[in-house]
């Protein structure tokens, strides 16, 4: 991580996810913006006048740059360029806007709430940012590493794909240290997703898979010492991901997602989706920008 956006309206998520941010560690110094996205009232003059209209926008701002305080605190002593910078607009549209025009490597956004209604519902911005984003999206989620601190714990998603072998760079990128539990998870599904049949090539399938996933934990060592690998048997590649994450009380989980064009990108993968919408924890979608893009 070199360009990191960070989007935050003064919500406990969005301290939240600046709190996350700024114990993650990272080998190099970080260009940080901090971005807030205003919100004017777009009402009629009849319901309120010009003087009160410009009093609410003063709030907002009054608001924002005490909010960019409290996240300069938590960044006090670390190895980072800050900077904040305000936008008025569409919250999802003017984060990702910004990602694109910073050429930033990795967005971070806060999700709302942390139930299970509310995690299929995730937030209307981190949805949007998640899904038009062209760069890597980091969505978080408290698991009460902030109260009980402790080493973190991450799995990584992974498949022989060019998607998994990039989030396993991007995650190398970033010395994490003994102080770090790290879980590569590959999970095989033996029901054809066409046919809806078993498959018979069972031990033949499994046997890839396992070499596969011990290959991509071989690669992690030099960044995190403590890396294991394990190989999950389910029909549903997603569910088996999240079932793992809750067992383990995992505080982050990558996965690797495939970069799209401008209308493709509405459209996220399947298994990232699934992720992204359950998972109890911090989401990392992992996107490698294309070589000149």
């Amino acid at each position: 991580m070199k360009r990191v956006l960070l989007a935050t309206d003064g919500s406990t998520c969005a301290e939240e996810a600046a709190w996350f941010l700024s114990h993650l560690p990272h080998a190099e110094k970080l260009d940080l913006t901090v971005l807030t996205v205003l919100q004017i009232p777009y009402v009629s003059h009849r319901y309120l006048s010009p003087n009160a209209i410009t009093e609410s926008v003063d709030r907002e701002r009054a608001s924002s740059v005490e909010a960019y305080g409290r996240i300069e605190k938590m960044f006090e002593g670390a190895n980072v360029t800050m900077r904040h910078v305000s936008r008025e607009g569409h919250r999802g549209q003017c984060i990702v806007e910004a990602g694109d025009e910073l050429d930033v490597d990795l967005t971070v956004v806060g999700a709302r709430g942390r139930s299970t209604v509310r995690r299929l519902l995730l937030g209307s911005t981190s949805d949007y940012v998640a899904t038009q984003s062209r760069n890597s999206v980091l969505v978080v989620r408290p698991t009460g590493l902030r109260e009980d601190p402790h080493p973190i714990r991450v799995a990584i998603g992974y498949e022989e794909s060019e998607a998994a072998d990039a989030a396993l760079r991007q995650f190398t990128e970033t010395r994490w240290g003994r102080q770090s539990d790290v879980h590569v998870i590959s999970v095989v599904s033996y029901v054809s997703a066409f046919l809806n049949e078993m498959i018979v090539e069972v031990d033949e399938i499994k046997a890839e898979a396992t070499k596969a996933v011990h290959a991509a934990a071989g690669k992690l060592q030099g960044a995190a010492p403590n890396v294991h690998a394990h190989l999950i048997e389910s029909d549903h590649v997603g569910e088996g991901l999240i079932e793992f994450v809750e067992e383990n009380k995992c505080d982050l989980l990558v996965v690797g997602e495939t970069p799209h064009s401008a209308l493709g990108r509405v459209v996220l993968g399947s298994v990232s989706r699934f992720v992204l919408r359950h998972a109890p924890c911090s989401v990392w979608i992992t996107r490698e920008k294309p070589v000149g893009g």
